[in-house]
């Protein structure tokens, strides 16, 4: 898998793609990443990539003719092209699982008031939103998206048990977990997790998830 993120802030997107679990598995080549300055098709001796809005208002608009010559340059047969907006449509771990299959993901971070509408109308295959919160940027929503789904790639997870039993994996947020010290200022581990009971164990993680997502997230609660 390949992906490619264009944005007008390379260094703030490169740190987090080249490290740890996803620096390894770079390193290992179970997946590529390209990182490019939209700015490098700005327009005139300046390179200006944003203009006023149409119809009045705050703020500064990416132009659609710089954005469209910064998608254009990584296209290929293949590409997936996604736009990071807060107008978007979800971004859910189903959703990461969908784009893990794909070849060739482009993520186009917006800035400044967003970024000219014909990009989402025309130029892209869809728009995502990470959250119901406003970000000054698409590059911090970029870096999520690309951890969650390169992390469901073949080989890049040392245990491909894993992706299978996390939270939102089954449709429900993950049971706790515990390790060393047995107790620590008080508190103990559930002793249900020492006797080697396997069959009591998962019952109660069962337990644990079903009881964790009714009071935490109810809406997942009641899709189930």
């Amino acid at each position: 898998m390949h992906v490619d993120v264009l944005t007008l802030f390379p260094e703030i997107v490169r740190p987090p793609l080249t490290m740890s679990i996803l620096g390894r598995a770079l390193a290992a080549g179970h997946w590529s990443v390209g990182i490019h300055d939209i700015r490098e098709h700005g327009i005139g001796r300046h390179r200006v990539v944003d203009d006023s809005p149409y119809g009045g208002g705050s703020g500064m608009v990416m132009r659609v003719d710089v954005v469209d010559a910064a998608i254009n340059a990584v296209r290929r047969p293949g590409s997936h092209v996604v736009i990071l907006e807060a107008s978007g449509a979800p971004f859910t771990q189903s959703v990461a699982a969908r784009l893990a299959t794909l070849p060739h993901l482009v993520l186009v971070c917006g800035h400044y008031e967003g970024i000219d509408g014909r990009v989402r109308e025309h130029l892209c295959d869809e728009a995502l939103s990470i959250g119901d919160f406003v970000l000054t940027g698409g590059e911090i929503a970029a870096c999520a998206v690309v951890d969650a789904v390169v992390r469901l790639r073949p080989g890049v997870l040392g245990n491909e048990h894993s992706a299978r039993d996390e939270s939102f994996a089954s449709g429900q947020l993950e049971y706790p977990h515990y390790t060393r010290p047995r107790e620590y200022r008080g508190w103990a581990v559930p002793e249900v997790l020492l006797g080697g009971d396997h069959g009591k164990v998962e019952r109660w993680r069962r337990e644990q998830a079903e009881a964790r997502t009714a009071a935490v997230r109810p809406d997942l609660a009641r899709r189930g």
